[in-house]
């Protein structure tokens, strides 16, 4: 017999070999039912496969993400299927579930190609797959047997897959008639796929490497129920309404051009306006948490960036050299922030008195990209870091780590960021080998972020093994209004860059020490968090970071003199806007400044101008009432004050 441990701590008995099915069975037929796989020990596996030892077992649904990363790569598998049936001779490349979904990437051979046009007839080929209720069964093969049936299948990529592969650890899945080269796991069998839809059919080269084959990838999407397929795709409408590439064009807010080079964005005046008040509003808390601001140039000399490990680690995949008149002599442009603040570091002396260093810049940072993988302001080449390094004791993390968590919260506070998720990422225990720092470091390191986020109260998830191989860290994934995730917000505990710069301090005992580095960033990258925030709230800002507060709206040109009155009492009281004195009907200005998501409308005439009123439109509310211009202003700043509010 075997003890099973359930997630609620309970054991249950089971005869060695039974199944996750047979557990879920023996706790309700419910729960056997909408069951996909299992969680043995931590490890995601199918829901028939034999358990022979005492374990902790936790139940998979589609109520769980690993349940929904199993479902869909069962159904890239169903795709795969589905595409040898009507494109014989098509190669398989791989077919990974995504965060919503799953992608396979296919070479359909010379003279063939794949459009959107096709999708209805493979969706209706995989529903038709689907309700043959095949299941998907595991087995393991040699590597000669799996070369022998790739090689005769004529599939040069599974090959190239299988060359990296160890005999005694290959394993093929088959559905119906079709065999896959495939760790797994899936669900039981076809039957729960009841809802399809493909998504987007782009390029791709093999490994992700130039230099190969470009092949074919198509993106899908799958449900239990059709119902859930339809609120997906309502939602996916809603996101490119609120797309921010669409948006930041619509607004005037930044822009690309061919001529000065893909991944490069042109701030616009408006653009420019809300980026300097995102810096603004954290130099300001920056300063109260004792941050010192620091400037370094764009290029580096490559030595620094060979003392820093970034050149062996990136240097081949970045920007090439500049090369100077004098030989030899060569530069990169800057990748990371972190090694020029080594360098400041270590100008003078330091004592363990002067710990922590708070350095802070916004520094301009360089990163070659495949010109595939450039998005809008989300993958860029040239991008902003909101970058701070401590410099502190050990016995010291704990504290700085509270005090970046503080930062981090103001600010997704005064954003409207209010879903987020904390994860601890801590090394493999299993395998100390990848990871740089004593024991003693690392342990201390770990506790001092777990128990910061437990002081904090924060909703934590913890991974080990995804620790940087210089230290702990704990990264912010947040959640916007459609319920993407993004990761906002990171904190790093670093012991190797004070190692290779050889960092040091002076203790009490006038040894002399190595300091702990913590890297931190709240928003990441400036233009990837702009992106994040258009789309979260539909380029609706927050009232403190709208680039353009309000609109004053004359009806006429009677009322220019009054309008301009009205405009120049706003702008002393510091707020921004915009006086519309177009010789327009007031309903084309008001529908202007809806569509340009000014959040304050100030409409004035004749009445508003004998009694010392406006008239306020509210975006997206309309007509709020007629205040004195004072008591508008007035309420405007506690409306800023109470967002601010830390």
């Amino acid at each position: 017999m075997i003890d099973i441990t359930l997630p609620d701590g309970s054991v249950r008995q089971f005869e060695s070999g039974a199944t996750g099915y047979d557990v879920a069975a023996s706790i309700s037929e419910g729960l056997a039912r909408n069951a996909l796989a299992i969680r043995v020990n931590g490890e995601v596996r199918d829901l028939n496969r034999p358990i022979d030892d005492s374990a902790n077992l936790e139940i998979l649904t589609w109520n769980d993400t690993a349940g929904k990363a199993t479902f869909w790569h069962s159904s890239a598998h169903l795709m795969a299927e589905a595409l040898e049936a009507l494109y014989p001779g098509v190669k398989l490349g791989i077919g990974p579930s995504i965060e919503n979904g799953f992608y396979y990437d296919i070479d359909l051979g010379e003279g063939r190609t794949i459009s959107t046009e096709n999708f209805p007839e493979i969706e209706k080929k995989m529903l038709e797959l689907a309700k043959n209720k095949s299941r998907y069964e595991r087995r393991d093969v040699s590597k000669a047997d799996a070369i022998a049936y790739f090689t005769e299948k004529g599939d040069e990529y599974k090959l190239d897959l299988l060359e990296r592969l160890d005999d005694g650890t290959i394993t093929f899945y088959q559905q119906g008639d079709f065999t896959d080269l495939c760790r797994g796991p899936h669900i039981p069998d076809t039957s729960p796929i009841k809802a399809v839809k493909l998504l987007n059919v782009a390029g791709a080269y093999w490994r992700g490497d130039e230099k190969n084959k470009q092949l074919t990838r198509i993106y899908g999407i799958t449900f239990p129920k059709a119902k859930e397929l339809t609120e997906y795709l309502e939602k996916l409408e809603e996101a490119k309404r609120r797309d921010h590439r669409k948006l930041g064009k619509e607004l005037e807010l930044f822009a690309f051009s061919e001529k000065v080079g893909a991944g490069l964005p042109l701030w616009l005046p408006k653009g420019t306006a809300l980026r300097e008040r995102l810096e603004q509003f954290l130099r300001k808390a920056q300063v109260k948490a004792g941050y010192l601001p620091v400037v370094t140039p764009h290029i580096g000399s490559k030595e620094l960036y060979v003392t820093s490990g970034h050149y062996e680690k990136y240097g081949a995949d970045s920007f090439q050299p500049i090369k100077t008149p004098n030989p030899g002599e060569e530069f990169f442009l800057k990748p990371m922030n972190c090694p020029h603040h080594c360098e400041i570091y270590k100008t003078k002396p330091r004592s363990y008195r002067d710990l922590p260093v708070r350095f802070a810049e916004f520094g301009t940072v360089y990163r070659y990209e495949q010109s595939g993988e450039l998005h809008g302001l989300t993958r860029v080449r040239g991008f902003t870091q909101d970058d701070a390094h401590i410099f502190c004791r050990p016995d010291q993390v704990k504290e700085e780590f509270l005090k970046v968590i503080d930062i981090v919260l103001y600010v997704f506070k005064s954003l409207g960021f209010a879903d987020y998720t904390a994860q601890i990422s801590l090394r493999d225990p299993e395998n100390k080998t990848k990871y740089i720092g004593s024991d003693e470091n690392w342990a201390r390191a770990e506790a001092a972020i777990q128990e910061a986020a437990a002081e904090k109260g924060l909703t934590t998830v913890t991974e080990l093994g995804e620790a940087a191989f210089y230290g702990p860290k704990l990264d912010f994934m947040v959640r916007d209004a459609l319920g993407r995730k993004w990761q906002l917000g990171t904190i790093q505990v670093d012991y190797n860059l004070p190692e290779r710069f050889e960092l040091e301090y002076v203790a009490p005992d006038n040894s002399r020490q190595r300091p702990v580095m913590l890297h931190r960033a709240p928003f990441g990258s400036l233009e990837r968090f702009v992106a994040v925030l258009i789309e979260h709230c539909a380029g609706n800002f927050p009232l403190w970071l709208s680039p353009e507060q309000f609109a004053v709206l004359p009806i006429s040109e009677k009322y220019q003199e009054y309008a301009q009155q009205v405009y120049d009492k706003l702008v002393q009281a510091e707020m921004r806007g915009s006086l519309d004195s177009r010789d327009e009907k007031i309903g084309r200005k008001i529908r202007d400044a809806e569509m340009s998501k000014v959040p304050y409308m100030l409409i004035v005439g004749e009445k508003e101008q004998e009694n010392g009123i406006v008239s306020v439109r509210k975006h997206g509310e309309g007509d709020i009432g007629s205040v004195p211009l004072d008591a508008f202003i007035r309420s405007f700043q506690e409306q800023v004050e109470a967002m601010m509010a830390g």
